[in-house]
C-alpha cells in the first residue's frame, strides 16, 4: 500500500523508519519531512493545514493511509475532510476526528471530559477576559505554585507554573486580556497544582477496542536538574522505571478504560493514538493532559521497542479489528538525548553542518529539525536531532546515546548531559 505520513520532527522520522520496515508498504510519502525521512521515503513540501494540497497528492499518488504525526491539523478536522470527500472517505486516516481532538484542541474541554466521566484530575476553573477578578480570587483559595493553562494550542509553551500568588495575577491577565499566547489564551484554565513524578501513557483505539502502548517520561525543561525554560522535550526512557504492575493496573482501570468509555458514549469519533499525560502522586495516578498524537520524543523510545509491523496495526484500528493484533514489545530499555540548537528554545541560528552521522554505532539518530542541502545534513529548528539507543538497564541505554553523541557535532550543539537523573 502505498502511506503518507503528514509532518517533520522526529516523531515522522520515528514513524517513517517503522513503517517502511513493514511488508506491506510499497511507498511512502511524507510531508514536509526533514532530512531523515528524505533518506528512506520521498518527501513532499507541502503544510501539513493545507488540505486541499494534500487532497491533490493523496489523488495523484493513490495514497491509501493517511498518518497524522502533529496536532494541528487533527484539531482542525483533517480527518472529518476526507470522510466528507467522495474522493477521499476510503482512504484511512490515522487520528481523530475533529471532535475528538478537542481533548488536546481546548484544555478546558478536557478538564470537562476528565471531570464527568470521574477521572481522577486536578481541581480547576477556567476563565476569559470578563472574568478575570473571578480569576483572581480563585488564586486566592489555591496554595502556591499557581498553574495556568492556555485554554488552546500555543506549540507547548501554554502553560504557567508560578511561585508567587502576585506574578500569577499578572500573568493571568498577561494571558487574557493581553493575549499573551494570543488566541489560545483567550480562555485560561487554572488548575491546582499536583506534587508528583510524571510519565506519559500511549493507547491505541480504534473507537471500541484499546491497546496500551510501552510507557515513557520525558524530560521538558532545557536546564539539567529540570530548570529553565519548557521546550518540546529533551530526552526520553521507555519502560519508566517507577511504574510497577500494581501501578499500571491503577492507570488502565481508572483511566484508559473510562476515557475510551467516555470518548464512546459522547460520540467523540477515535480511530489513532491517546497520549495520556499522567502524574504519580503517592501511589495514585492522575491525568494531567491528553493529546491526540503521539508525543515528541516519546515516540523515539516507544515505536522502537514495539516489535510489531506497525502497518498491519494501523489496518487493524482503521477497520476497528484492533482487539484482534497482540502487542509484542521489546522488554530492553530505549533511551533517547534530544541535541538541540545553540539558544533553543528561544532565539537559535539555522544551516549549521551536522558532521559525525556516518561514525554511529549502535544507536539510531532521528532527525527532527534538520534538512538536506547541497548534500549536507544542516540544522533546521530548535529540536535538532534524537539520539536512541537500548540497553538491559535505562542507565546502559542512556550511556550508549552519550557515547554516540560525542562523535557528532554542529556549531552551538546543545543537549541535556543527565537525562534519567531523577529514576
Amino acid at each position: 500500500m502505498t502511506i503518507l505520513i503528514l509532518g517533520s520532527g522526529g516523531r515522522e522520522h520515528t514513524f517513517a523508519w517503522k513503517i517502511v520496515q513493514s511488508t506491506s508498504c510499497e511507498k511512502l510519502y511524507v510531508a514536509p519531512g526533514n532530512s531523515g525521512t528524505a533518506q528512506i521515503a520521498t518527501n513532499v513540501d507541502l503544510k501539513v493545514t493545507d488540505f486541499e494540497a494534500i487532497k491533490k497528492l493523496v489523488i495523484e499518488k493513490q495514497i491509501n493511509m493517511v498518518v497524522v504525526g502533529p496536532e494541528d491539523p487533527l484539531v482542525q478536522g483533517i480527518h472529518d475532510f476526507f470522510l466528507n470527500d467522495e474522493q477521499l472517505k476510503n482512504v484511512a486516516v490515522i487520528g481523530p476526528q475533529k471532535a475528538a481532538a478537542q481533548l488536546e484542541g481546548s484544555k478546558e474541554f478536557a478538564k470537562e471530559f476528565l471531570i464527568k466521566h470521574k477521572i481522577p484530575t486536578a481541581a480547576y476553573q477556567s476563565f476569559d477576559a470578563s472574568t478575570v477578578a473571578n480569576g483572581y480570587e480563585f488564586l486566592e483559595t489555591l496554595k502556591p505554585p499557581y498553574v495556568l493553562k492556555a485554554d488552546g494550542l500555543a506549540g507547548g509553551k501554554g502553560v504557567l507554573i508560578l511561585q508567587d500568588l502576585e506574578e500569577a495575577k499578572v500573568e493571568l491577565k498577561n494571558m487574557l486580556v493581553d493575549a499573551k499566547f494570543g488566541a489560545a489564551s483567550s480562555k485560561v484554565v487554572i488548575e491546582e497544582f499536583l506534587d508528583g513524578i510524571e510519565l506519559s501513557c500511549f493507547v491505541l483505539t480504534d473507537g471500541e477496542h484499546y491497546k496500551i502502548l510501552p510507557t515513557a517520561k520525558d524530560y521538558k525543561r532545557i536546564g539539567e536538574g529540570d530548570t529553565g525554560l519548557n521546550t518540546g522535550g529533551m530526552g526520553a526512557i521507555s519502560p519508566v522505571p517507577f511504574a510497577t504492575e500494581s501501578f499500571l493496573n491503577k492507570i488502565e482501570e481508572r483511566i484508559v478504560k473510562p476515557t475510551v468509555l467516555g470518548l464512546q458514549k459522547d460520540n467523540l469519533p477515535y480511530k489513532g493514538f491517546i497520549f495520556i499525560g499522567i502524574i504519580k502522586v503517592g501511589d495514585e495516578p492522575k491525568v494531567i493532559e491528553y493529546n491526540v498524537r503521539m508525543g515528541d520524543p516519546e515516540t523515539e523510545v516507544v515505536l522502537p521497542r514495539l516489535k510489531n509491523d506497525l502497518v498491519e496495526i494501523f489496518e487493524a484500528i482503521a477497520n476497528e479489528r484492533l482487539h484482534e493484533i497482540e502487542l509484542q514489545i521489546d522488554e530492553r530499555t530505549a533511551a533517547t538525548v534530544m541535541l538541540v540548537s545553540g539558544g533553543y528554545p528561544e532565539a537559535y541560528e539555522k544551516d549549521k553542518e551536522i558532521t559525525g552521522l556516518d561514525e554511529l554505532s549502535g544507536s539510531i539518530a532521528f532527525h527532527a529539525g534538520a534538512n538536506s542541502k547541497e548534500g549536507k545534513i544542516v540544522t533546521a529548528g530548535g529540536r535538532v536531532m534524537a539520539i536512541t539507543s537500548f540497553g538491559d538497564s535505562y542507565q546502559a541505554a542512556i550511556k550508549k546515546s552519550y557515547q554516540n553523541i560525542e562523535k557528532l557535532h554542529f556549531d552551538k550543539m546543545y543537549y541535556r548531559k543527565d537525562i534519567g537523573f531523577d529514576l
